[in-house]
């Protein structure tokens, strides 16, 4: 997503808990900026920095695209407080707190803002074995709709996109059970898993002046896999 709105003529500011290095050097042969901030979002302390840091030295930002995410996989009856606690912290609390802060630094300077959230597929569904993930996504569908919402009077677009199953290190357990995998793929109509990329295109529409009147809404990019 990154290098997609890159592409299409946004400066970065990515929030990692580790080196971007790969990326930045795409997004700098784009002829875009890139300030890479290492930040573990399992707690909101990282928050204010992270705000202050893009002001100080990006001058604010625009776009505000929440995508930090993590997920345990457990039965339900063996779930611990901990990962319950950990998921909901990064994909829930984080994303709020980071979009509290965004569109206050947009009401402040009269600017107009775009936030993208990240939902997924169990936004719409349950799910197995992934209590906190599936409430914390369902919880950003949720959210999504109430920051649209208040803030939309604003100038303020709030939206998400909810990736099917992609191949990411968040489905690598899936993808390495062939039982899962292939039944996963049955399901999907364009018959494969989707791949980062596939996001790009519905980021930079979000991003977009082309988006100005969507607010709350959530976007499958997913293969069609809602649709069976």
């Amino acid at each position: 997503m990154a290098i997609g709105m890159a592409s299409a003529g946004c400066d970065i500011v990515a929030v990692n808990r580790r080196s971007a290095e790969e990326t930045q050097q795409q997004i700098e042969a784009l002829g875009r900026k890139f300030l890479a901030i290492e930040a573990d979002l399992t707690s909101t302390d990282p928050v204010d920095n992270i705000l202050a840091r893009t002001e100080a030295q990006c001058g604010g930002a625009d776009i505000l695209v929440n995508n930090a995410g993590i997920i345990r996989r457990e039965d339900s009856l063996s779930f611990t407080e901990q990962d319950w606690d950990d998921v909901m912290g990064v994909n829930l609390k984080s994303l709020f707190f980071l979009s509290q802060g965004f569109a206050r630094s947009c009401i402040d300077n009269q600017r107009p803002g775009k936030i993208i959230n990240i939902a997924s597929m169990l936004s719409f569904q349950g799910g197995i074995r992934v209590p906190s993930y599936t409430a914390s996504k369902s919880g950003v569908l949720g959210l999504t709709r109430l920051m649209a919402n208040e803030w939309a009077s604003q100038n303020i677009n709030v939206n998400a996109i909810a990736p099917g199953y992609m191949a990411t290190n968040n489905t690598e357990a899936l993808r390495n059970d062939p039982q899962r995998s292939q039944e996963i793929l049955g399901r999907i109509p364009t018959g494969r898993w989707g791949n980062p990329q596939d996001l790009s295109g519905a980021a930079i529409f979000l991003a977009s002046s082309a988006s100005d009147y969507v607010n709350g809404h959530t976007l499958a990019v997913d293969g069609g896999w809602l649709a069976r």
